[in-house]
């Protein structure tokens, strides 16, 4: 097996830059924490690195340096969430994915080079997604899981395909940067034990005496000696994503960079799920209590432009009475998402919609019950012989309407007397039904031509000969 490892040393920070719109802004921002007394920097953008802040200093030195500096509250769960959605996004290119260690990613590759290609191509794909999500990072491929860890730290980009190799380079690393359990590290460094190679030198007894087994077992599965187990990551089976505004929202323009991220990671864990997703609700979130914005599609569906549009008609719908916090995304069920067959040829123009997606769009900016079709019901009464539904699935009743003479294709609403008539063609029908429903109906229906020639519906009461024609339908 060949592991790769995404070091994402600016976790923190890529998780607040990646929900704004202009990220590479000049406005210096750092992440605090600490209590109120004692603020600490635990994470600071370009702009803030240009002015000489950096993690670790105290709030009240970096506004002596700076005094216009936007602050945000470091939220570890706002991390946890990004190494949780990079997790998902990884899972789309392996099925072996872990994210057990802090702000890395690590995959199995080798098995993925037979869909990608080889190392340089997929590691190009790897760098150019992570891009387009928001997240600085560095890419490193070893033998070993532990090892792929170790050497993105050490230089982006590199690359170890063999197991002599690897601990070539090994045996040269820092015992500082080796990532030993605890304090191992440091301890090691004051004792003069400065590479991998003088502490694989000593007695395996004496440092296992002196620093436990845990380092013992660091090193043989860094270097490929011992199996590794990992803790395996499995993606959810329901989507719940939130981003938070950092300041109050009341225009709809204002939300639809939200959402399109949201939109975004969405459509991401449905493909690696190969699901799709057929109701969602977008929550907007104010200061006190919630606004909820319901999203139904009449079938599963999870292409991203579709998905954004028909949330964005939902959205413009509602009027934001209150100001917005933040943005919220509840997919609680997804299910299998079956394609629409097309032909390899695809003969309609570029531009044109396919029918989901046009009838989606509609139900979005007309309304839910503005769009439906037709289906046949069992009652043969012509004017109860089909009723509205919703989807494409039937309504239910009758899975298909019994065989019946020929119809028209224009069914009148009401019944009107026919005047001109010229013969009969065929005929009669007889028609009796209703009688449980207050709807009774005897008639006898006839197919005829005018003196015009319009070929006609028509019946007359059944029984009865010498009655008035009553037009119901007209033949195409």
């Amino acid at each position: 097996m060949l592991w790769a490892c995404i070091l994402l040393p600016h976790l923190a920070m890529d998780s607040i830059l990646r929900r704004r719109p202009d990220p590479a802004t000049d406005t210096p921002l750092v992440l605090v924490e600490g209590p109120a007394q004692l603020r600490r920097l635990h994470s600071v953008n370009a702009a803030a690195a240009q002015a000489g802040l950096k993690a670790g200093m105290r709030l009240s030195a970096a506004h002596a340096l700076m005094a216009k500096v936007e602050t945000v509250d470091f939220d570890p769960r706002e991390q946890a969430r990004s190494q949780c959605l990079l997790a998902n996004w990884a899972y789309r290119h392996s099925s072996l994915v872990s994210q057990q260690w802090p702000h890395a990613i690590v995959l199995e590759a080798r098995a993925s080079f037979r869909l990608f290609g080889p190392w340089p191509q997929f590691a190009r794909r790897l760098r150019n997604e992570l891009a387009a999500l928001g997240f600085r990072h560095r890419l490193a491929l070893a033998p070993t899981p532990r090892a792929a860890y170790v050497l993105a730290g050490l230089e982006d980009g590199l690359a170890i395909a063999h197991i002599e190799r690897l601990q070539q380079v090994l045996d040269g690393v820092s015992v500082r940067r080796a990532h030993l359990p605890e304090d191992s590290g440091e301890r090691l460094q004051r004792m003069g034990l400065r590479t991998l190679a003088a502490l694989r030198a000593l007695p395996r007894d004496a440092l296992r005496r002196r620093f436990g087994a845990a380092l013992l077992d660091h090193l043989d599965r860094l270097y490929g000696q011992a199996d590794d187990p990992l803790d395996w990551y499995r993606p959810p089976d329901h989507f719940d994503a939130r981003v938070e505004m950092g300041y109050e929202v009341e225009s709809h323009m204002a939300l639809l960079f939200p959402l399109r991220r949201l939109i975004g990671e969405l459509c991401m864990s449905l493909s690696i799920r190969d699901g799709g997703v057929q109701h969602f609700v977008l929550r907007l979130e104010h200061e006190h209590g919630h606004s909820d914005v319901e999203v139904g599609l009449l079938a599963p569906e999870r292409e991203q432009a579709m998905l954004f549009e028909l949330a964005r008609n939902r959205l413009e719908r509602v009027a934001i009475d209150r100001p917005v916090v933040g943005v919220r995304l509840l997919a609680r069920q997804l299910p299998p998402f079956v394609p629409a067959a097309r032909d390899l040829f695809d003969p309609r123009p570029q531009q044109a919609l396919d029918w989901p997606q046009l009838r989606e769009r509609l139900r979005a900016r007309l309304g839910d019950q503005a769009v439906y079709r037709v289906e046949p019901a069992g009652d043969p009464r012509p004017e109860r012989a089909w009723r509205r539904a919703s989807g494409d699935a039937l309504a239910g009743g009758v899975q298909s309407a019994p065989a019946r003479p020929p119809r028209p294709a224009w069914l009148l609403p009401q019944p009107v007397p026919l005047q001109g008539m010229a013969r009969i063609i065929s005929g009669p029908e007889r028609l009796e039904s209703g009688w449980w429903d207050d709807g009774d109906a005897r008639r006898d229906y006839y197919v005829v031509e005018t003196v015009h020639g319009q070929r006609a519906w028509a019946f007359q009461p059944a029984g009865v000969r010498d009655a008035g024609w009553m037009l119901h339908g007209w033949f195409g």
